[in-house]
Parts: C-alpha cells; sequence; structure tokens
C-alpha cells in the first residue's frame, strides 16, 4: 500500500480510535495490590474483543502463575513473510487524589490544547490505540506476520516475564515494537536505543532498643530518623550527583535534550533548582540517579514527644546500559552499610536488580522503523535514550538473540506527565505512529 493512501486510510480511522481510547481510559485498570479486581478483569476483556474485531481472531488470555494475565494472538501475514512482535500494556498506575489533578484521572478529557487527559491516556493505553490502529489500516489483513502481546501487570510485579520464559515458541520472530516510550517533544521522531536499569532495596537503621523521652535524653541518644537522614544525604554529593563508590555512569553521544524542554514537564516549586551535573542527556540516559522512594516511620498524626528506634527507606537507583544489575546493587548495599552514623544498625534487604538494555544497532529491521517514522513524521529521527526500565526487553532478548528491536511510541516526554497528575497524549501523536508502524509493516514485507 502506497505511503499516501496509508495517510489518507489512517486518518478516516483516526475518530474512532480516540473514541476506543476514551473508553479505555475510564476504566481504572490499577493491578497494584489493594486495587479492585473488577476494573482490570474489565479492561482486559475489552482489550481483548477490540484486539479480536481488529483482526486477532485467536487472541487469548495467556496462563501465567499469578496476577492478572497477558493477552497474546498471531495474525499469519503470507508465506516467508518477517515475523514482528508487537509489545503494549493494559494495566495503569494508580491516580490519587494528592497527586493534584485538574480534572477525574478516569473521565477522558479533551482539554483546550487538543491533548487527550487521563489516566493511562500515554502510558501506555495510548500503545494499544496504536497498534488497534495499524491493525485497522490493514484491515486485519497486515503484510507481514504479526505476533502480539499485551501485558497486563507492567506497572506493578509484571508475570510477563514467566510467561516468555516459559514459552520461548511464542516470541521467535524477526523484530520486537515495543509501543511504550515516546518522542522527547511531540512531532519531533526519535528512536530510543538506551534503557536505564532499576536496583533496589530497603535500608533499615536501628539506634535504640525501645523508644525515649526526647526530652529527658534528646541530645544524648541516637534518633533512628535522623540517622536514616544522615545515610540517606551520604547518597549524593553537593551537586545531587550519585555519590556510591563503584557505581557505572558515562556520557550520552546521541540526540541531547535541551534544558528548556525538559524543565516543560518539570513543575520547580519556586527557588528549587535541577540536581546533577553534565548535560540534561547525560544526567537522564548515560549516568545513574538515586531516590528514596518510601519511608517507614511514625506518621505526623501519630506522633508523640519520643526519640524513634528504628527507621526504614526504599531506595531505588536507576543504572546505565553495560553495567552489570548485582554488581550495582553490591556497590548501593556496601555504601550503606559502611555509612551509618553515630554507630547505629544498619540491616539491608535486597529487593530488585532489574537490568540495563542497549538496543542493538544497525539491523534492517531499525533501519526500516527509522525510514517509516521519517515519511510519517516528515522529519528525521534522532536516537535518544530512556531514564525509565523495561526489564522485559532483556528477557525477550534472551528468548530470542537475533531478532531486532524497535522502542518508540506516543508518549512525549515534554507533555505527557506519564505516573503523575494530568497524564495526557496528543492524539496527532497517535495519528502519526499508527502511520509509522503501517509504513514499517509495509517496508518489512518489502524485504
Amino acid at each position: 500500500m502506497p505511503a499516501a493512501e496509508i495517510q489518507e486510510k489512517v486518518r478516516a480511522l483516526m475518530p474512532d480510535v480516540i473514541e476506543d481510547l476514551k473508553e479505555l481510559i475510564s476504566i481504572p485498570s490499577i493491578a497494584f495490590p489493594g486495587y479492585p479486581e473488577e476494573p482490570m478483569h474489565r479492561m482486559a476483556e475489552r482489550t481483548l474483543a477490540l484486539f479480536r474485531e481488529a483482526g486477532f481472531t485467536d487472541a487469548h488470555y495467556g496462563d501465567v502463575p499469578h496476577g492478572y494475565p497477558p493477552i497474546y494472538a498471531e495474525l499469519p501475514g503470507p508465506p516467508g513473510s518477517p515475523v514482528v512482535v508487537l509489545y503494549a500494556h493494559y494495566d495503569v498506575q494508580p491516580a490519587p487524589e494528592s497527586q493534584g489533578w485538574t480534572s477525574d484521572p478516569f473521565t477522558p478529557t479533551v482539554k483546550e490544547d487538543g491533548r487527550l487527559y487521563g489516566r493511562g491516556a500515554a502510558d501506555d493505553k495510548s500503545g494499544l490505540a496504536t497498534h488497534l490502529g495499524t491493525l485497522r489500516a490493514f484491515d486485519g489483513q497486515p503484510p507481514v506476520t504479526i505476533r502480539l502481546i499485551l501485558e497486563g501487570m507492567e506497572e506493578t510485579e509484571s508475570n510477563l516475564e514467566e510467561f516468555v520464559e516459559a514459552n520461548p515458541d511464542l516470541f521467535q520472530c524477526d523484530l520486537f515494537v515495543i509501543c511504550d516510550m515516546g518522542n522527547l517533544v511531540s512531532g519531533e521522531p526519535v528512536l530510543t536505543t538506551a534503557l536505564r536499569g532499576d536496583v533496589s532495596c530497603v535500608v533499615t537503621v536501628r539506634t535504640l532498643e525501645h523508644p525515649l523521652h526526647s526530652g529527658v535524653f534528646g541530645g544524648a541518644a541516637p534518633d533512628a530518623m535522623m540517622a536514616l537522614a544522615r545515610l540517606l544525604s551520604s547518597l549524593v554529593d553537593d551537586a545531587g550527583d550519585v555519590a556510591v563508590a563503584g557505581v557505572s555512569g558515562g556520557a550520552w553521544s546521541g540526540a541531547v535534550q535541551s534544558e528548556e524542554s525538559f524543565l516543560e514537564g518539570v513543575p520547580l516549586v519556586p527557588g528549587a533548582q535541577l540536581i546533577g551535573t553534565g548535560t540534561i542527556s547525560d544526567r537522564l540516559w548515560a549516568k545513574p540517579s538515586i531516590n528514596a522512594i518510601g519511608i517507614d516511620t511514625t506518621s505526623i498524626a501519630g506522633s508523640s514527644n519520643v526519640i524513634l528506634p528504628e527507621a526504614s527507606a526504599k531506595i531505588s537507583m536507576r543504572i546505565v546500559p553495560g553495567s552489570n544489575p548485582e554488581a550495582e546493587l553490591d556497590a548501593l548495599v556496601a555504601h550503606l552499610e559502611s555509612h551509618a552514623p553515630w554507630g547505629a544498625q544498619v540491616s539491608v534487604k535486597r529487593i530488585k536488580a532489574a537490568p540495563a538494555f542497549l538496543v542493538p544497532g544497525g539491523g534492517t529491521g531499525v533501519e526500516a522503523a527509522r525510514a517509516a517514522m521519517e515519511e510519517a513524521f516528515g522529519a528525521e529521527a534522532s536516537e535518544v535514550g530512556s531514564g525509565g526500565s523495561i526489564p522485559l526487553l532483556q528477557t525477550l532478548h534472551e528468548a530470542c538473540p537475533a531478532a531486532e528491536f524497535v522502542l518508540w511510541g506516543p508518549e512525549d516526554m515534554e507533555k505527557s506527565r506519564i505516573h503523575a497528575s494530568d497524564e495526557s497524549v496528543d492524539p496527532a501523536e497517535i495519528e502519526r505512529m499508527v502511520v509509522a508502524q503501517a509504513l514499517l509493516l509495509e517496508r518489512l514485507a518489502e524485504g
């Protein structure tokens, strides 16, 4: 199908694609423990139905030992045609009121800027919409063989890696297309070629056998919360760079994200400054970062005049491509154990060591994707990294080492605000991505 015909057909399809996306946004498909199960089941059922209608007549739930099921399907193309795996996920992050949404997160809302707002609008129900649009562009008869995998627990404790390891034959292909990424700025095409990994642990600091009166003993007896605060502050230097000895880092050699563009998505309060050194791209894609993402201690409401004997924090450290996740976690644990102030007891529970991922370059599939993207967007495509992590990619690579990877999608970094309040997507970006994916399949079919 000629490019102009694809573009015209996709443009005609988009109103229905966006209506389907709105319906999916309205389902609060949060897979985290403690949230209702019914919306997740409803989301899985509706997603399954939509993709069956789009041509995946054999779409079905994958058998997993725990959690919500992935959706798997295969649609044969002409004999001998390349095999492409399309990936997206149907679960979303929570959207608590404390985030400060300006519209209901599960009521899809188009605002004055033309963007569609709602939890999952970008991450990653826009990926579902992109795949639906791509299949509809070919009336359910693509020019290549397509295998579909839609995950149901990407945002929490994923079960898909176990599914892949148990069923490697289902994932044999020429190209994986991971539609859970995005451009830096809507309308300016990029291919994501590197993702940081993620290691995490819970550190517990103990200073006393039991609480003590803060007036009678304060000033001499060590406070566990204050000791934890000093330990956490030792993880970064004055500039905000990671100060853990032995942790890997470097510089980014691809496209550079401007500070102005980055600040569009970072709502700094007056007086607050960015942290770290090097370019924004260095800091996001080629250097480690570290955050305390949770703390267990006495709440303000439940506090009294006592010195706390124990406090804990969960620490997440993003690691760079090429690093060994176990070695990076070892370095973090060693730092925590050796930097406790005032002789405090420190214990560390290791939680996760997920690898970074570097997209293999130079293949015909990636070059076909670059050409398709440039044709769909009318601009040259550059290469960027991602500060986020998708551990599944390494599992897919191990299941099918010869396959290439394309990482893209409609989640622009500048304005999408994934995982945060007022998440949104540009409908025009979805249209461009549908065109790009359709052109990619055509180019692959042409050889």
